[in-house]
């Protein structure tokens, strides 16, 4: 069993075709957190997470991975 996921900052960076220097400079943080967040080696703090939904122009809860388990 692989690492736990818990964001999808990777995937929605991916999709809208972004990069972590991008966001970082977006966000005004160091390149190094970014990735950290996306490898999810850690996870960013709340208020981090809702100004890296207002910057990508999401839903926060389109970052997280859902904790609910769809299979019966």
């Amino acid at each position: 069993m692989g690492k736990p996921i818990y964001n999808r900052i990777k995937a929605v960076l991916a999709e809208q075709d972004k990069t972590n220097k991008w966001l970082a400079n977006e966000v005004g943080m160091n390149s190094n957190t970014i990735s950290k967040w996306c490898r999810n080696d850690m996870q960013p703090r709340i208020e981090n997470l809702f100004q890296v939904a207002k910057v990508l122009d999401v839903d926060v809860r389109e970052l997280l991975v859902s904790s609910k388990n769809n299979t019966p």
